[in-house]
């Protein structure tokens, strides 16, 4: 199997796919970081159907339909925060409301499409083979300014995932910081159209960052076993896809489906809780005993 990959990698089109997979892998994976330790699931799926109502109303008005996705992905993450902020609704319950109404403008625009509904179809689930140079160069500058944006900023960023009203008592931008994270997340999500697809991509925005919650304490290692996981995801997708003729946009979210089952399975911090919890049963039982003990001698 290995081999007839390897073999499919002698091909531009492939060598184009196995890059994009390293890009997507890695910037959704970052950005699952902020998604997971903010609990808010609900902006991938948010930002994705984002991106595909914004290409669906592309293709109505003639327009690069992934120009259009970008500019809609773009609007709704400016929009987004602020206003969840001054109305003080909780983030998730904006998210929810923005969910509902872009996934009804993109399944409404691709119901009067004249025209074949094949390029929509195309952005709903993603095409590696068919990457252009162009997409690729636009995912790589996404992925650096994202890298550059996290290196630079790591330690506002942290304070920001432990809580945004202690970083902002602390003296950190921290409106800053969350307004361009979401501002980077549907960059990456608009960009990522024709990879894994605008209804899947929101699983590479949660999975990597829910596989390293599994396994790591440290937010420096939290990141990196995400960008692991993301790009393990990717790259398996990919070979999967190839090898057994399959929709690489499914299979990418399959393997990581299942890498954050093997990281589950194999959890250190599942097992500490187990641990923990059986003492603490045993405590409580021995604890029972001698309360039943001291009644009975009264």
């Amino acid at each position: 199997m290995v081999d007839h990959f390897l073999e499919g990698l002698t091909y531009l089109p492939m060598q184009r796919a196995l890059a994009a997979c390293v890009l997507c892998g890695l910037s959704c994976s970052l950005l699952s970081v902020f998604i997971v330790l903010m609990r808010l699931p609900l902006i991938g799926v948010s930002m994705s159907h984002a991106a595909l109502a914004g290409a669906v109303i592309g293709m109505l008005a003639g327009v690069n339909p992934v120009l259009s996705g970008f500019a809609l992905c773009l609007i709704v993450a400016g929009v987004l925060a602020p206003l969840s902020d001054r109305s003080r609704m909780a983030p998730e319950n904006m998210l929810g409301i923005f969910f509902s109404f872009l996934m009804g403008i993109a399944f409404l625009g691709m119901s009067v499409l004249t025209r074949t509904k094949a390029g929509a179809l195309g952005l709903m689930w993603g095409n590696m083979l068919s990457l252009s140079r162009r997409d690729l160069a636009v995912l790589a500058v996404l992925t650096a300014v994202l890298l550059l944006f996290i290196l630079l900023f790591f330690k506002e960023i942290r304070a920001v995932l432990f809580h945004r009203k202690l970083a902002a008592s602390g003296g950190v931008p921290e409106r800053v910081i969350y307004y361009t994270l979401l501002l980077l997340t549907g960059a990456v999500v608009s960009s990522n159209l024709s990879t894994v697809g605008g209804l899947l991509i929101f699983a590479l925005l949660i999975q990597p960052g829910a596989t390293a919650m599994q396994l790591a304490y440290d937010l420096r290692l939290f990141y990196l076993i995400a960008a692991a996981s993301g790009i393990a995801a990717c790259v398996s997708g990919l070979m999967l896809s190839y090898v057994f003729d399959l929709p690489s946009g499914a299979s990418i979210v399959l393997m990581a489906t299942a890498i954050f089952a093997l990281a589950f399975f194999y959890s250190p911090k599942r097992h500490r809780r187990k641990r923990s919890q059986r003492n603490s049963d045993h405590e409580t039982d021995t604890g029972r005993n001698l309360s039943d003990e001291k009644t009975v001698l009264q």
